[in-house]
């Protein structure tokens, strides 16, 4: 079989096989808002496609003191993989848990060393942002030894437990933050506030390195607890983000209000 690096040279180097092949994706795509679309619109018309343009335009717009507004020479990536400080200390461990998707993450970080997604932070980073996002759905809950440990206490722990492989102390850091993107009306009903809140967080995960018995509590005192103090955790609307990428960019903000719109009728 052919490596990876093999066929994105003959990718590089060809001609028109790209330019068809992407042709024929785009083709597709704008069938998804048509009368006969080749394939169910949610597969384009979602939570995560929605987020990858906000972050497109953010990336090359500077909104001040906006929660998501880049740091200098900071990128994004989609579906990153973020490492648990509970990942597996031999096998069977019957404490384990996997490595963590994450839905968009912004900063200063190297993807793919050790696996396709995997995310690494550098030495000299200066911002972490994790971003999850929603739109019908909730945070999802809790892995198989411990149930109550659920989705927004796992990506804040392994924010910290990014930071400890960087030997990058949380108070180098000018922006680090946890952030849940989700309709208005869905944030305003309180579906997210038991969950993505400091002290939520704070008692899930204590609980979690409880379960060592010692064996965590150094990562416990020494990473998360100095990262906890300093992480900015809070929901953001799409609408509110929408409406701010308006006030810079009528043109853009309308074309993604547009894409949530449909996100919203196809979703339900």
């Amino acid at each position: 079989m052919k490596n990876l690096s093999e066929t994105e040279s003959r990718f590089n180097n060809s001609e028109d096989a790209p330019t068809k092949a992407l042709s024929s994706v785009q083709m597709m795509l704008r069938s998804a808002s048509g009368n006969q679309p080749l394939f169910p619109r949610t597969l384009l018309y979602n939570e995560g496609w929605l987020l990858r343009l906000v972050l497109d335009w953010f990336a090359s717009h500077s909104i001040p003191d906006h929660p998501l507004a880049f740091a200098a020479e900071a990128s994004w990536f989609s579906e990153a993989l973020l490492p648990s400080p509970f990942l597996a200390r031999f096998r069977g461990d019957g404490l384990a848990e996997s490595w963590t998707h994450a839905d968009g993450v912004i900063g200063h970080f190297k993807i793919g060393e050790g696996g396709k997604a995997d995310l690494k932070l550098r030495t000299v980073a200066k911002q972490l942002l994790v971003l999850e996002a929603k739109i019908f759905s909730s945070l999802s809950a809790g892995v198989t030894y411990a149930t109550y440990y659920d989705q927004a206490a796992r990506n804040v722990a392994c924010i910290a437990e990014l930071l400890h492989r960087a030997k990058r102390p949380p108070s180098e850091m000018v922006s680090l933050g946890f952030y849940l993107l989700a309709p208005s009306s869905q944030i305003e009903r309180g579906v997210f506030s038991k969950v993505v809140n400091k002290k939520s967080i704070l008692k899930k995960v204590s609980r979690r390195v409880q379960s060592y018995e010692g064996e965590r509590e150094r990562w416990y005192e020494e990473w998360f607890r100095p990262t906890w103090e300093m992480l900015d955790i809070q929901c953001l609307s799409w609408e509110e983000v929408i409406t701010a990428i308006k006030k810079y960019d009528s043109s853009a903000g309308a074309s993604i209000d547009l894409f949530y719109d449909f996100c919203l009728s196809f979703g339900k």
